[in-house]
């Protein structure tokens, strides 16, 4: 996969630029709507996806005890070791058995024994794990200005199109005002 055209993401921080051409609630219709764009040949090095009103986002995935530490440590420990083990076992000279049990075991300990000391300087302060996620409340797809009509077009298939500039829009006629007349002049209770 390659990209082309050198001016896409801008080496310092900067603001996207384009109208707003649709909205979505979630970041997969936002995706799906950039998608529907590609499926028609739109040239869509000119969409951005923004995703607004961001929140960080930890979901509990479960209690922490040092059974479950010292087995995330093992698992984890051995991982690395499977990987170290492979390693060596590249560079090694054939009949000298294999390495790869060995460093799996020893990797999964090292894991745990860590594993189980960091657990226990937490003093149960943080006794559950979590996984956490930033996430927008909405994602808009912006679309250089010149392009952003034939883009509108294109995604009222799809839904979450927003009125932009250039785009005509109902005009909801006001209710008729009716004429109150003017109040009557003070009568004068003596004659």
């Amino acid at each position: 996969m390659s990209f082309s055209g050198a001016n896409r993401v801008p080496k310092a921080p900067t603001l996207p630029q384009g109208e707003t051409v649709a909205a979505y609630g979630t970041y997969l219709e936002a995706q799906k709507a950039v998608d529907h764009l590609a499926d028609h040949q739109f040239p869509v090095q000119l969409v951005t996806i923004v995703g607004t009103d961001l929140r960080m986002v930890e979901r509990v995935t479960g209690r922490l005890s040092y059974p479950r530490a010292a087995l995330g440590g093992f698992l984890s420990g051995a991982w690395f070791g499977l990987f170290v083990g492979l390693l060596m076992s590249l560079f090694s000279t054939p009949g000298t058995g294999s390495l790869l049990p060995a460093a799996i075991l020893i990797g999964g300990a090292f894991g745990l024994i860590l594993s189980v000391v960091t657990y226990s300087f937490s003093g149960g302060k943080r006794d559950f794990t979590s996984s956490s996620q930033i996430v927008a409340a909405t994602y808009s797809v912006l679309c250089r200005s010149e392009k952003a009509n034939a883009a509108r077009q294109l995604l009222a298939q799809v839904g979450g199109v927003t009125p932009g500039w250039g785009t005509a829009t109902a005009a909801t006629p006001a209710p008729p005002v009716a004429e109150t007349p003017p109040p009557a002049p003070p009568t004068d209770p003596r004659g």
